[in-house]
């Protein structure tokens, strides 16, 4: 887990904690969990994000290079997550890989028309899923070159 001063790489938005865990167990497989905070919901991420609340003292200015939200989360859900940071000139670019159990085309279309960079609906079998989100987290984290 990070500590206050360190880089967040990976956030990780997912109010089910066994959800969480086997996303941080996939991670860890592919060794790159080290930088990674999990929200437990989209109250807790958009104070993250935007540096109020508990964290109002974070800079703000440190971005994560991938943030995987969960779309049905209590408090705020994951449309709206998606809908303030895509919307906000200072975390429009952030990569937001949604990663939820709703195959709903709605949703779907929804989370695209509002800037959603990936939409990956969580598979069901344990194996599928640690590869899904090692692929997921490689490509962000290595591959892909985010603006500066």
């Amino acid at each position: 887990m990070v500590h206050d001063n360190e880089i967040v790489e990976i956030l990780l938005v997912e109010d089910n904690p066994n959800d969480a865990e086997l996303t941080m167990r996939a991670l860890k497989k592919s060794r790159l969990a080290n930088n990674l905070l999990w929200l437990k919901d989209g109250a807790e991420a958009l104070d993250y994000i935007f540096s109020k609340g508990a964290y109002e003292n974070r800079n703000m200015d440190i971005v994560p290079k991938v943030i995987l939200l969960d779309l049905k989360m209590p408090k705020v859900d994951g449309i709206e997550v998606l809908s303030k940071l895509k919307s906000d000139e200072r975390t429009k670019v952030i990569p937001v890989v949604v990663l939820t159990s709703s195959k709903e085309e709605p949703d779907i279309k929804k989370c695209y028309s509002l800037g959603a960079n990936s939409y990956i609906v969580k598979p069901v079998d344990f194996e599928k899923f640690i590869t899904a989100v090692s692929q997921i987290s490689l490509y962000w984290l290595l591959t892909n070159h985010p603006p500066r």
